[in-house]
């Protein structure tokens, strides 16, 4: 008999969304309950599969340019910079005459 009046430790709250509304974006929680399959990319290329507190595809770990010689810390600096777009303007030599055309066109 007192049992049916014991209310529940943990109660469930209302949902007004739909579960498909986290397919949209991540979710935002401080800390997740499980760990995720995640790829982690060495900076020689190598991969590490791991168990991640976040749900996260794959992690790339940065280079250590200390490491690099002079002439490929150059190049990797040179690709990281925005290219420069080329604007090439062609002049076209516009020498029409609609006049000399007139005696085709029929006047009716």
């Amino acid at each position: 008999m007192l049992l049916k009046y014991v209310k529940p430790l943990v109660e469930q709250p209302v949902r007004y969304i739909s579960s498909a509304s986290t397919a949209v974006t991540r979710l935002h929680r401080s800390i997740y309950a499980r760990q995720y399959p995640t790829v982690v990319v060495l900076p020689d290329g190598s991969t590490i599969n791991i168990r991640y507190g976040e749900p996260r595809k794959i992690i790339k770990l940065p280079l250590d340019l200390s490491t690099l010689t002079e002439a490929e810390r150059k190049a990797r600096l040179e690709a990281r910079k925005p290219r420069r777009k080329i604007n090439v303007v062609e002049e076209v030599e516009d020498n029409f005459n609609a006049k000399k055309y007139m005696k085709y066109i029929k006047k009716k």
